[in-house]
């Protein structure tokens, strides 16, 4: 003992050494069970929810709805389309056309089963950019809306920006104002893969997610149904579909059943389809709700 220390001074030594271990220990336990909850919860947490598309498995994107629809559902008729009919409700068939299809029996075209049509109004070019009608969009319309279809319209968009893609949209609503269309207007944006340089080549995904919306809200301020026109590829590795679930989400995916993951309303199943009055194949489609 060193008798030069006083007394009081050692035990405040000796209080300050328990206190300290106390405090070494609640931080230890503090850190002992933050590693264990740590563990639990990667142990406890559920896996992510996947799936495969081609080769890839896809993380499944939170806040989109899934795919809704009964496989067991869909049929093939007598002439060679896919139907679909749940709790007593039938899809509607539609045909989408353009230019291509040239000069079309719309009266035939109606009495051979088909419900509605989604007509391409015009497009914009893939290198200078310009905006240009469709030629037959006129004839192709009337006749439509003459024969009792229901219509609707596309416009083949190479928009790099929000800004170019609300002037398609106006380019749209100003040329239909003459129409009574009832149907969606749908922006289609596609990649240009004929080799050729495009004004869209490294378009981002994100840029392409605002062009459609800003297409679409124009659509919508004019008081028409807005829609969106995409494949799978668009859909799962492109678009974020989570920021245009506000609009009709038409889907490109050729098979007789639907496998995309997540929801659409509008279904493009076949461009090899036969309807009377149509030379050569055209686009089915299937409406849903």
């Amino acid at each position: 003992m060193n008798d030069n220390v006083p007394g009081g001074e050692r035990k405040q030594a000796r209080n300050w050494l328990g206190i300290s271990a106390l405090v070494l220990a609640v931080v230890a336990v503090v850190l002992a069970g933050s590693a264990l909850y740590l563990v639990l919860r990667e142990e406890l947490a559920p896996e992510p929810e996947t799936f495969q598309y081609g080769d890839q498995t896809l993380v499944a994107m939170e806040g989109m709805p899934r795919n809704p629809y009964d496989r067991e559902s869909f049929s093939v008729d007598e002439k060679g389309r896919v139907t679909y009919e749940k709790d007593g409700l039938q899809a509607k068939t539609g045909v989408d056309v353009s230019f291509y299809q040239q000069n079309i029996d719309w009266q035939a075209v109606a009495a051979d089963g088909i419900d509605f049509a989604i007509i391409r109004l015009g497009y914009r070019g893939y290198t200078e950019g310009g905006l240009m009608m469709d030629e037959r969009f006129q004839d192709n319309i009337q006749g439509a809306l003459d024969a009792g279809l229901e219509v609707g319209i596309y416009f083949f968009s190479q928009a790099i920006t929000p800004q170019e893609a609300e002037a398609e949209a106006a380019f749209v609503l100003n040329a239909i104002e003459d129409y009574e269309v009832t149907g969606p207007i749908a922006f289609d944006w596609e990649p240009i893969t004929s080799g050729q340089n495009a004004r869209t080549d490294g378009l981002t995904g994100e840029m392409l997610t605002q062009c459609a919306g800003a297409f679409c809200a124009k659509v919508a301020q004019g008081g028409y149904e807005p829609a969106v026109y995409f494949n799978q590829d668009l859909g799962y590795l492109h678009y974020d579909l989570r920021e245009l679930t506000d609009y009709t989400l038409w889907l490109a995916e050729y098979d007789q059943k639907p496998d995309f993951y997540y929801h659409f309303d509008l279904w493009q199943y076949t461009h090899t389809g036969t309807v009377a009055g149509i030379e050569g194949n055209v686009d089915l489609n299937l409406m849903f709700g």
